[in-house]
């Protein structure tokens, strides 16, 4: 079996930067678009199948201007949240990727919030972050990305229609500390690292958050 990463572009234009958390929902909608597009469309089946088999892993560079431009003729979809846009591209083989996203650059997305965002409400999907780490927007797209999957595999047909009417919204927040102990307690899906980047092997980076994950758990 080919061994694949999903590719995530960030457009990070140089006079018109994204938000972090508007870049980091982008990159989880995205996710789960994907994922909902091999299923129910059909589109990248045995790519995504593939990839889901092996570490899910995930990598985010950035692109703009004509970069953009040539990223988005390459096969994807992309996903715009308020003032990012990001695209995903079906899994590609680890070592083998489409020459205009491997030339794309991995440093350069040191996104910030010009203001906090609100609180979710009781209905969305949320991914909290881990208050601990510090991490670029890139390994934060890829860490949600990752939330939004566990979510996606918990939910049922139900919980999935209901979600895809919503354009699969997501809100990603960082847990205040004591927070995020009681919801890395409580029984909801964790995604730990594998370590390849910028954070040690088996962190705790997010815990996906979404009504259909709550059964049976602690309210917190």
């Amino acid at each position: 079996m080919t061994e694949r990463v999903l590719p995530l572009v960030v457009r990070i234009e140089r006079a018109a930067p994204p938000q972090r958390t508007d870049a980091l929902e982008a990159a989880a909608t995205a996710v789960v678009c994907l994922l909902d597009s091999a299923e129910s469309g059909g589109r990248w089946p045995q790519e995504v199948a593939e990839w889901q088999d092996g570490r899910i892993r995930k990598v985010v560079r950035r692109a703009r201007g004509a970069e953009w431009r040539r990223a988005l003729a390459l096969p994807g979809i992309t996903v715009a949240v308020r003032t990012a846009e990001v695209r995903v591209h079906p899994p590609v083989p680890l070592d083998d990727w489409p020459r205009d996203l491997a030339r794309l650059q991995v440093s350069g997305t040191e996104l910030t919030d010009e203001a906090t965002p609100p609180e979710p409400g009781p209905e969305d999907v949320v991914l909290w972050i881990n208050p601990g780490l510090e991490m670029t927007a890139g390994k934060a797209m890829a860490q949600a990305g990752h939330g939004a999957q566990f979510a996606w595999w918990g939910a049922g047909e139900a919980d999935r229609a209901a979600w895809r009417e919503r354009g699969f919204a997501v809100r990603v927040r960082t847990a205040g500390p004591a927070r995020w102990d009681a919801l890395a307690a409580s029984g909801l899906p964790v995604v730990r690292d594998a370590g390849f980047t910028e954070i040690a092997p088996g962190s705790a980076t997010v815990v996906a958050d979404a009504p259909w994950l709550r059964v049976g758990v602690p309210e917190v």
